[in-house]
């Protein structure tokens, strides 16, 4: 199997995960700022394998399978450490709850895209605006937080907690858009499967 360059910048942004975790954890002045900056080369390859591939056609089913994994990877694995570290509280508990409904509603749609695929639906959960809307807004959110979470001041730390609490909402929202969409198929409804096939999901 030939790995192409967009594939390569997908596996790269793999290997930056425990780079991240690593520079997280270590007791050095402006490691909250590094680890910051790793997320966000990471965010970057996200945007520039997709350019590259669509811009050089070239497309793989390898790269359309790591792609998403990579991403959720990415959102998970920061997602925990902040709720490792974040002070106790409600604050501590909002902080767990939005993370768990974040991590659970990509699993839950990651299962959707797979089964629908199966069933030759797929066309019919599509990214939109709400779920583009949806990502700007978490990684913003975390970029954020990774900032802030051993900084001598919190200045920032709630508006990263508030841009969590949004990207919350939107992820339950996009993944309702989702449920929607899919109902009829789920529903095995036939009938409604081929009305729904002509329309497209505000999902992401």
């Amino acid at each position: 199997m030939r790995i192409n360059l967009p594939t390569w910048l997908t596996l790269f942004r793999v290997l930056l995960l425990p780079v991240m975790v690593i520079v997280y954890y270590l007791p050095f002045r402006g490691a909250n700022l590094t680890a910051a900056l790793v997320f966000v080369l990471a965010a970057f390859t996200d945007w520039l394998d997709g350019y590259l591939a669509r811009r050089l056609n070239l497309t793989s089913a390898f790269g359309a399978f790591l792609d998403p994994v990579a991403d959720k990877l990415m959102v998970a694995v920061t997602l925990f450490l902040l709720v490792q570290s974040h002070p106790g509280g409600w604050q501590g508990i909002l902080m767990a709850v939005t993370a768990s409904v974040i991590v659970g509603r990509e699993i839950s749609v990651s299962a959707l895209r797979e089964w629908m695929a199966q069933i030759g639906a797929r066309s019919k959960v599509k990214v939109a605006f709400l779920g583009k809307l949806k990502t700007a807004t978490q990684m913003a959110a975390l970029v954020v937080l990774l900032l802030q979470h051993d900084a001598e001041t919190l200045r920032l730390y709630h508006i990263g907690e508030a841009l969590l609490v949004i990207a919350g909402v939107l992820t339950i929202w996009s993944g309702l858009d989702y449920l929607r969409a899919a109902w009829p198929s789920l529903r095995g409804d036939s009938d409604e499967v081929k009305k729904s096939e002509k329309n497209t999901v505000q999902g992401g």
